[in-house]
């Protein structure tokens, strides 16, 4: 006898008779003898009675095809078989015009959800035909009833859903000196560990591009100028034997002479060893700018994940004081700078200036030389980026400056913003570790709900209970997907799972990925905190001192709930400042067709990312930076400070520099310094100004307006959604 019936989401519910007999009376109806009653109740009580305990939706009315045509109406089997089909039809209709705008190339927030992605491109409408199949059976299958009804009525997001059957995890910080050491296989090739600076550049590619398809989320290299300064040394050596094979000289006794820097000096008035050491060093510095124009434009130009999007890769980079450190960091900078092509800014590798007094920021430091040049550079190029080793929360206590391995001891961050530093279970360490998954919560939604409540007081407690609700529903998703993704075997994942991620290289091919990803972190992130204290007092945090308390005890409390969710669970629990792009609009959409247009909450087509102060708020950046930084602290899964500076910064490196030092003051971690710039595409003129449309140097209209979308340039906004393209559009200058 039926008891429940298994439904096509994959919820459980009781069987009822009703639902069949009004289906069988559908079709009846549609005959010219109408409907029989007693027929109907004596097929329903034999399904009920003959069928298996728990039964699916399918095979119930399978057996209702069966009955009615055992039946004298076999005309009723025709029109309820019928109906059935116009029902699978329609249930496939929206997958269907889905698929058609995909082929189509429309240029909608369906093609548009990732801006690094060109879904334009065969491989990349293959990839889009499989996101969005893919989705519809995480719902069905994957998920709880819980969690998908929190997705359902936009409480929740689960990043990368797509990506979920495939136990895959988010990001890496490449332990790059592993591979570069060791060498590794990749599909039919095989890497020998690396001798010279270029086989070592080349190879940083190809670990992030590799690893690239075996992840869902970016890659990233947390010391880029330690793991490639043994090459520049190596290289030095072997342009001194290149002169041994000329002069019949033996050199050996200069192989490891001290260099004080790699610059190019003239030979003239040079002799003896002191010419050869300087010819040696002028081939190597040539050899290692070569080898950083081939990395940039290298990232620029492989594609990954079945080659319709560039690697999404970071690199840090900056602490480095030996000699050989700084020239990987100078010729780095500089080839950054050229651009790449015809002078375009390169979108990847996003880099990111590890900034620390003592090192590279105050002008007694080895480095400072070189953050100046960063800053000149990220006046033209956007990069680097600046993460502060400074702030409280970045401290390592075993940090110490004459540490050769002291970058296993400064955080890195991920170029979007993600950050992985404190661990439960292991080493405190960026490196070898990252992301597993993360999902985001709709805190507007919840807020909205509670604004109807007339006492203050009693309408925010009100919305810190439904917001306990969401986390421990939000929780226990990530948890699952956990206990899911852990089941994956180490040999589906031959690079990350061999030579990346943290205690992975003791694992067999065979044995599950269990013992080794609880390294990594599961993010709760949160969007829309603006909005949220609009709705709450009135006010949000830029603009009411009332409103930027209540957001600190809003975030205060996630990051309390989220040490709770790292003891119950035993994870690394971490709090996640979200980088919104595809989703920005997405939680909008669905609170505008429940609640209407409401006035600073839902009256623009996008909430404000993460605890952003909104970018239509004008407001100086010392004004931003203090409202924002305390939530630095707060959100340990990744966060960003954005400024957006007015006229040609080109011209204004200095800009940069007092942008960075609001780090200090405020405890922010991570930062990033917007502008404008337009780049002709037919002759590559660059300029600043606002609405360029035609170039005033060839006359051409293919104008280029680079613009940060998150935590990443995209070359183009053609590729932009709705969404961003209307908060890009808000965007006022901070000053």
């Amino acid at each position: 006898m039926i008891q429940t019936v298994l439904k096509r989401d994959g919820r459980v519910v009781g069987y009822n008779e009703e639902k069949i007999k009004a289906a069988i009376r559908k079709a009846m109806l549609q005959t010219p003898l109408g409907e029989d009653e007693t027929l109907i109740q004596k097929i329903t009580d034999r399904i009920g009675v003959t069928g298996r305990e728990q039964m699916t939706v399918e095979e119930i009315q399978d057996r209702v095809e069966v009955e009615l045509m055992k039946s004298p109406r076999k005309e009723v089997a025709k029109r309820y078989i019928a109906y059935r089909d116009q029902r699978s039809i329609a249930r496939r209709a929206k997958t269907r015009d889905i698929f058609l705008e995909i082929i189509e190339a429309k240029n909608n927030d369906i093609t548009r959800e990732n801006a690094n992605m060109n879904t334009d491109s065969p491989a990349g409408m293959m990839m889009k035909f499989a996101s969005e199949t893919t989705k519809p059976f995480v719902d069905d299958y994957l998920l709880t009833a819980e969690a998908r009804d929190a997705v359902r009525h936009g409480y929740l997001h689960i990043h990368d859903k797509d990506y979920y059957p495939t136990k895959s995890l988010t990001c890496v910080q490449h332990p790059l000196d592993n591979i570069l050491r060791q060498g590794f296989i990749a599909g039919h090739g095989e890497s020998r560990p690396a001798k010279r600076i270029e086989t070592a550049s080349v190879i940083a590619c190809i670990s992030l591009e590799t690893a690239q398809n075996e992840m869902h989320g970016g890659q990233a290299i947390p010391a880029f100028d330690f793991y490639l300064a043994p090459f520049v040394r190596a290289s030095f050596i072997e342009e001194l034997k290149k002169m041994e094979e000329v002069t019949g000289e033996d050199l050996s006794d200069i192989y490891n002479q001290e260099i004080k820097d790699y610059e190019k000096k003239t030979l003239d008035g040079l002799k003896g060893r002191q010419r050869a050491i300087q010819h040696a060093v002028n081939c190597t510095v040539s050899r290692v700018h070569q080898s950083m124009e081939a990395f940039i434009h290298n990232m620029n130009t492989i594609h990954s994940r079945g080659g319709n999007q560039v690697v999404f890769s970071s690199i840090n980079y900056g602490t480095d004081t030996s000699a050989e450190g700084r020239c990987v960091i100078r010729e780095l900078l500089k080839s950054t700078y050229e651009g790449v092509g015809n002078g375009a800014t390169a979108i990847f590798p996003i880099q990111i200036w590890k900034k620390k007094k003592g090192v590279n920021h105050m002008p007694e430091d080895p480095n400072y030389d070189l953050y100046r040049l960063a800053c000149k550079v990220t006046a033209r190029r956007f990069f680097p980026n600046f993460v502060n080793l400074d702030a409280t929360f970045n401290h390592h206590e075993l940090w110490k400056a004459d540490d050769p391995q002291r970058f296993h001891h400064e955080v890195a961050t991920m170029g979007c913003r993600t950050r992985v530093f404190e661990n439960r279970y292991g080493d405190k360490t960026s490196i070898g570790r990252g992301n597993i998954s993360f999902s985001t919560i709709n805190i507007v939604r919840i807020a909205i709900e509670c604004m109807s409540i007339v006492d203050k007081d009693e309408r925010i407690e009100r919305f810190f209970s439904k917001l306990d609700e969401v986390l421990e529903i939000t929780a226990r998703q990530l948890c699952d997907r956990y206990n899911f993704q852990k089941t994956a075997l180490v040999k589906q994942f031959p690079l990350l799972m061999s030579r990346l991620w943290t205690g992975a290289e003791k694992l067999s091919p065979d044995a599950t990925i269990e013992q080794v990803i609880n390294q990594g972190t599961l993010g709760i992130g949160f969007i829309g905190l603006a909005e949220c204290l609009v709705a709450l007092v009135g006010k949000h945090h830029g603009e009411s001192d009332e409103a930027q308390q209540l957001g600190l005890r809003i975030v205060s409390h996630m990051r309390s709930r989220v040490n709770e969710f790292s003891e119950r669970y035993q994870h690394n629990f971490s709090v996640l400042a979200t980088p919104a792009e595809g989703l920005s609009g997405k939680f909008t959409a669905k609170d505008r067709k429940t609640f209407g247009e409401i006035p600073g909450i839902t009256d623009k087509i996008y909430y404000t990312n993460s605890n952003h102060v909104p970018v239509y708020y004008k407001c100086s950046p010392r004004h931003k930076a203090k409202i924002e930084g305390p939530y630095h602290e707060l959100t340990r899964g990744g966060h960003i400070f954005y400024v957006e500076i007015d006229g040609d910064a080109t011209h204004n490196p200095q800009a940069i520099a007092d942008i960075v030092d609001l780090m200090d003051s405020n405890n922010i971690g991570y930062c990033s310094v917007n502008h404008n710039r337009n780049r002709c595409m037919k002759c590559g003129y660059e300029d600043a100004s606002e609405k360029l449309t035609e170039c005033p140097k060839c006359g051409g209209h293919e104008i280029d307006k680079l613009q940060r979308i998150t935590g990443y340039l995209v070359g183009t906004t053609d590729r932009w959604n709705s969404a961003k393209l209307a908060e890009l559009s808000d965007r006022v200058v901070h000053k």
